[in-house]
């Protein structure tokens, strides 16, 4: 996929990867739409636009409509949006559970529903999804997020086969852990505890592009996550014990940030 002259739309531009995006698209030569609540907070760059765009919102649908009707020459989407809380499930609010299911998950179907038929009709078009490694591998406070992430990962790979005879690229990207504002000071102290490295923004950001650039159809990030996500899905005994044995550390920071 070629980046210089296409016009894309990232969802989730004013987080730490999305701002990484931004910045990267630009100096490859594209023209970027940035779609968050608040576009307000996002700075000025050259050849990007902001419209505002609530994806947890129940009209979604009608709002896709106007920006797409704004935006006619847009030819390619990036769904980095996301929201994760670091909670037992049963300390989550049901609000919390809901916001993540809707953001996460549901946007991206309802994105997908909207531009793919735009793609195919017009000869050309991408869908990029960023996942997570917690999108292949269930994580201990992480119920609500990992079953986003694996819904995500299930739905972009079944959306890829059914536009398979189709001029429509659809790629899914998986990141682990990265160092961004969404993680709680507590989420921080638990990945170095645990020994995790965590990427940064931009290099994660770079990697989504060589992934678009490849025509790629999944990418996952950092070893030895990768070798996890193969390891969880023919041998899932061998993360159980694992993560057993990790659980009393996890448990040391479970809940430090729940949302009342």
């Amino acid at each position: 996929m070629r980046l210089h002259d296409r016009t894309f739309l990232l969802l989730g531009g004013t987080g730490g990867i999305g701002k990484a995006l931004v910045e990267s698209l630009s100096h490859s030569g594209a023209r970027v739409v940035v779609a968050s609540r608040q576009p307000e907070g996002l700075i000025p760059v050259s050849g990007v636009s902001s419209v505002q765009l609530d994806l947890a919102a129940l009209d979604l649908e009608q709002q896709l409509e106007r920006l797409s009707d704004a935006y006619p020459d847009i030819d390619g989407v990036i769904h980095c949006a996301g929201q994760n809380v670091f909670a037992s499930l049963g300390n989550q609010p049901v609000s919390a559970i809901d916001d993540q299911l809707m953001v996460n998950l549901r946007s991206a179907m309802l994105v997908a529903r909207h531009f793919s038929p735009r793609f195919e009709k017009a000869g050309y078009g991408a869908l990029v999804f960023v996942g997570s490694t917690f999108g292949s591998i269930g994580f201990p406070g992480y119920t609500t997020y990992c079953a986003t992430k694996f819904g995500l990962r299930g739905f972009s790979e079944a959306l890829r086969r059914e536009l398979a005879d189709t001029p429509v690229q659809v790629i899914y990207v998986a990141p682990r852990a990265t160092a961004t504002a969404m993680n709680p000071e507590a989420v921080n102290e638990l990945n170095r505890a645990l020994g995790n490295t965590m990427d940064a923004p931009d290099a994660v950001a770079g990697q989504i592009l060589r992934a678009m650039e490849r025509d790629e159809r999944r990418r996952f990030l950092g070893w030895p996550e990768k070798l996890f996500v193969v390891i969880n899905g023919i041998l899932p005994r061998i993360v159980d014990k694992a993560m057993l044995k990790q659980l009393p550390v996890i448990r040391r920071f479970l809940n430090t940030g729940v949302l009342s």
